[in-house]
Parts: structure tokens; sequence; C-alpha cells
């Protein structure tokens, strides 16, 4: 039996350097950065005090105040990527069988927000345990894809992958392997994060995983660099309609390409440190490559892990060279977390759609912020510094690490 085939008919996003598809692609062309002194809250006793924000943001704006009050910041990043994406895919929702349309959604930590606020807020009363009823519906990972499901009536496959930072790759691997299996047509995918909060900044710098340039956020950020010094946390979400070839095709849908192959591994080395070699990396790269019908020779554009950590950056790409061996040098590779930051949970989301705008558009987003290559990485690999290069992109494989060893790796065509 031939396997069904998934395209992408639809795309959203709200992260810190765009609050929709338009603005996010033009940033990322421009090669925009997104970081800057955490607004959060007072963040001046924390070694790291830079993050990569949504600006510009209110919620009142978009919902109705008492509706307001079952969202998570999280949730709400997810239903206003997942609005923009469903309208961006002309989904005539009386046309549409919805039994056969889900939401494969994700994220790192979901509603941590709401899990501060409720437990400091007791911590500093009385001791009287005066929970909101609303709590635990916001706290919990999985109600974002609930409240998309909810909005549209979509009663297809519905929960939430949980994978450290491969979150959101993982459930679009999922949403992919549940529409070639015949499960579902149409599945909303993606991420969503919202992690910029004492608890998450204290915690990751303690770990001392965080960039401390408190003085320079804008060029934190700064994969593959020699001095790079840690990540910089970002909150937002994005968004992704996979469908099924000929049901897109038989309503007229535009394509913007199509879900090719994917792969996922597992380290088996350490709790938060990758395997030196990259050999899980290797391996969830090799699998989506086989999974696409495809060799190495055949990617033109890489959409690197890339988190501007010390030990990741020259793992991943040691891990490249080993799999591409020659054909390394012949494509384009860049990290769009040196503009956007690190999403967590939502990160692979958004960098998929930086691969859609590759393919669509015939131009590679660039890695900001290198002065000087790591001497541990090859200067000749083309790691498309300073400024985005024109390609025709046929072909783009975007990898998302986690800790725990999670690898996971998906490739987009070109139709």
């Amino acid at each position: 039996m031939e396997q069904r085939r998934v395209v992408v008919t639809g795309i959203g996003t709200i992260n810190p350097i765009g609050n929709n598809i338009e603005e996010y692609f033009r940033n990322l062309e421009q090669g925009v950065s997104g970081a800057d002194i955490i607004t959060a809250f007072d963040a001046t006793k924390f070694s790291s005090r830079i993050a990569c924000e949504v600006k510009n943001f209110d919620p009142t704006a978009i919902f109705d105040r008492k509706e307001l009050r079952k969202y998570d910041r999280y949730s709400q990043f997810a239903l206003v990527a997942a609005t923009e994406a469903v309208e961006d895919a002309g989904i005539e929702l009386e046309k549409t069988d919805l039994e056969r349309v889900g939401v494969i959604w994700s994220s790192g930590v979901g509603g941590i927000q709401t899990y501060y606020d409720e437990v400091m807020g007791w911590a500093g009363g009385n001791g009287t345990p005066r929970f909101s009823p609303f709590f635990v519906p916001k706290m919990i990972a999985d109600l974002a894809a609930g409240h998309i499901s909810l909005k549209y009536g979509f009663m297809g496959p519905n929960y939430c992958v949980i994978s450290a930072c491969a979150s959101s790759n993982h459930a679009m691997i999922d949403a992919c392997n549940l529409i070639r299996w015949g499960k579902a047509d149409m599945i909303v995918t993606g991420g969503s994060e919202a992690p910029i909060i004492i608890p998450s900044v204290g915690g990751f710098s303690s770990m001392r995983a965080l960039s401390t340039r408190n003085d320079d956020p804008k060029h934190a950020s700064r994969p593959f660099d020699k001095d790079r010094d840690g990540f910089v946390l970002a909150e937002g979400a994005g968004a992704l309609i996979f469908e099924e070839y000929e049901h897109a095709v038989a309503r007229g849908a535009k394509i913007y390409c199509e879900v090719a192959g994917c792969g996922m591994s597992a380290d088996a080395y350490h709790m938060t440190a990758p395997h030196p070699e990259g050999k899980g990396a290797i391996l969830s790269m090799r699998l989506a490559l086989e999974d696409a019908g495809i060799g190495t020779a055949d990617v033109d554009y890489l959409n690197t892990h890339g988190t501007s950590t010390p030990l990741g950056d020259v793992a991943e790409i040691t891990a490249v060279q080993s799999l591409f061996g020659e054909d390394a040098y012949k494509m384009n590779i860049s990290s769009t977390k040196s503009m956007t930051g690190h999403l967590l949970g939502a990160t692979a989301a958004v960098e998929a759609l930086a691969c859609v705008f590759a393919i669509t558009k015939g131009i590679v987003p660039p890695t900001i912020n290198v002065e000087q290559v790591d001497p541990a990485i090859d200067p000749n690999l083309n790691l498309t510094l300073g400024t985005a290069q024109k390609r025709d992109v046929k072909v783009a494989m975007s990898n998302t690490f986690g800790f725990g060893g999670h690898n996971s790796t998906i490739v987009f065509r070109k139709l």
C-alpha cells in the first residue's frame, strides 16, 4: 500500500521577532535579534538578566477577560499561533469532517507561570489553602491542545508531547505519522512556551546554561562563536497545519511544502550533556533521511539545534560532518536561535517555520552574532554568517535535541 503523503497547508506564529508569520519572516531575513533585558520581572539579582520576550502582546485585546482567566500565557500563545495557521490554511469548518482533524501540541514546561503564582500566593498567605479552580487546568501542559480543539471543534487525535527542547519536533513527527497511518486528514501541530519567570531563569542560571552577556543582550545568542557562553531563554509559539496531500488538493488548499521524513533517537549518554561524538544526533538525522528516501547530497539547508552552548554546538556540528562528509560543505547551515533565542518546547515548531521560509522564499536565514568561529568548528562550512543567503532550497532539515538525550529531526521538501 502506498504511503499517504503529508504536506504543510497553514502556518502561524508569535515569537520574539514576530507576532505573526509576515513579521517573523521579514525579521528572519533581516537578521533581527529578539534579545533584551528581561521586563517580565526584576532580574537584577540573577546572573543572567536577559531573554527573548514576545513584544507588544496584549492578551486583553485578543481574548475576552472572562475567557482569559482560563489561559496560562503558554496557552495564549498557542491559541494565537494556531488561529493564524487555521485561517491561513483556509479551513472551512462547515465543510470539514471535524472527526478527522486533530491537534498534537507540545510544551516543555506548560503552565509554569500559573504553578508559580498559585504556590507563591499560598506561601505568602496565612496557610489557608486557597487555590484557584483554574489552577490545574491552566497549569497542565496538555491544555493548549485542548483549548485549540475546543475553539474549533476538532475531534481527532488530541494530546501533548513532552520531550524537553525536542517536544515540538516530536509533536510534528507524531502528527505526520498519524496522517500517514490514516488516523486523521489534518492535524494542527506545533508548540508553545512561556518560561520567562523567576523559577525558570533561576534554574537554568544555576546550571550555568544561560548567557550572562547582560551588557550586550542583542549579541548574547551567538551559536558557533568561540566566545558563546550559553543560550538565551525565549517564549512564544509556532503552529503548522499538516494535511494529507490528496485531501489538500481536493479542497484547493495552497501547499507550502511536503513533510518528507522524520527521525528520532536517544543519546543514552548523560542527563543534560550531549554525546560528544554526536552519536544520537547522527542516528536521528540518518533515520530522517532514510524515511525521506534521500541522501546527504540532497539537503540544501540544515537548521541546527544550535543553542549557543559550549558543548552542544560542537557536538552537533561534529555529528553533521560525520554523517554528511563532503556534502556538509555543499549545504547551508544556520542557527535561527541566534535571533529568536531558545523557546524550549516550542523551539522546533518555530524553526520548522524557518525551513518553510527557506523553501518558499528561496532565502536561507542567517546565523547572526558570530565574530570568530569556534576553532573546534570547521570554518569552511557555510554557517550562513551575518546575512541571509539566496538559494533554491528544495530540501530543508531541522534538528532539535532535548535534556534527557532526546534527538529529533524532521525533513521538509519542496513540491
